[in-house]
């Protein structure tokens, strides 16, 4: 095998990695958010950050580009408790032609290279992403192929929860989506004031605020702008995240289908995997 046959998985790696770390807990509603006059914007956002807590597990796809990949489209069903897992449909418009697909289970990545792949991996079309711990890891983080991996493993609901730590949080207006009649909040937030202990204090966790501003200064990104589209029922039902990164702009929108349903993960048969720790290290013996 080259190479070159690694890169789009590779890049497809990066991309499922990106999503499952800005994956929101949201919800649906039936009419529109209806809050008090008492209940300020920013505590209606806190407010949905806490009853994120409760959130198990989300269907939701997701539209939007990344910075250093393009456009993304995306679908799926990703669980939170007891343990981490994800398995979505990916579509990469003006890179390939059919959606390539993505699992996340015990703490490995999984991505479908098609046919493609097959052709140049003796028969086997899927690649695993397992490299915590190893020199090859170490090595792909240093190409910028990886870096963001530890986000797979954070929970969906800390992305919603920054919103909650802006310090100008408003309403924006109202609007029906997908059907549900919803608040529209927004807010800013800058990665330097993320990046200080007394932030956690807004519903988000030690480590969820370190791995999110790692992610952030990653990407070179130094502020965001954060939508909210909220529900009767105080879950999010859309959200969308903004900023400007060193290799462009980041702009994603996540649209909860449902949530707290069973999602089942399976990893693809071992006869159809290449291990790419294994591919990479045979790699560096050549």
């Amino acid at each position: 095998m080259n190479k070159r046959s690694v890169r789009l998985p590779v890049g497809a790696g990066l991309a499922a990695l990106l999503l499952a770390g800005g994956a929101v807990s949201c919800g649906k509603g039936e009419e529109a958010a209806d809050k008090s006059p008492a209940m300020t914007p920013a505590a209606a956002v806190a407010k949905v950050a806490k009853k994120s807590e409760q959130i198990t597990s989300l269907h939701y796809r997701m539209k939007g580009s990344i910075p250093g990949q393009g456009r993304i489209e995306a679908e799926a069903d990703m669980r939170m408790k007891p343990e981490t897992a994800m398995s979505m449909k990916m579509f990469l418009p003006g890179k390939t032609d059919l959606p390539m697909e993505v699992r996340l289970i015990d703490k490995a990545i999984y991505v479908d290279g098609g046919e493609d792949a097959a052709k140049e991996m003796d028969g086997k079309n899927w690649i695993k992403f397992d490299l915590s711990g190893t020199e090859a890891g170490k090595q792909l983080d240093q190409m910028g192929g990886l870096g963001a991996a530890s986000q797979a493993e954070q929970s969906p609901t800390a992305q919603s929860n920054i919103l909650a730590g802006a310090d100008d949080v408003k309403k924006v207006d109202t609007a029906t989506v997908d059907g549900v009649r919803t608040t529209h909040y927004r807010g800013t937030i800058s990665v330097d004031d993320m990046d200080k202990p007394a932030f956690t204090k807004n519903g988000v966790t030690e480590e969820q605020r370190r791995k999110a501003v790692e992610q952030y200064r990653t990407m070179g990104v130094d502020k965001l702008t954060m939508d909210m589209w909220v529900g009767n029922d105080d879950r999010m039902k859309q959200f969308r995240m903004r900023a400007d990164a060193d290799k462009g702009p980041m702009d994603m929108t996540f649209t909860v289908l449902d949530y707290n349903k069973p999602v089942k993960v399976t990893a693809p048969p071992a006869g159809k995997t290449a291990d790419l720790a294994e591919m990479l290290k045979g790699l560096q013996d050549a």
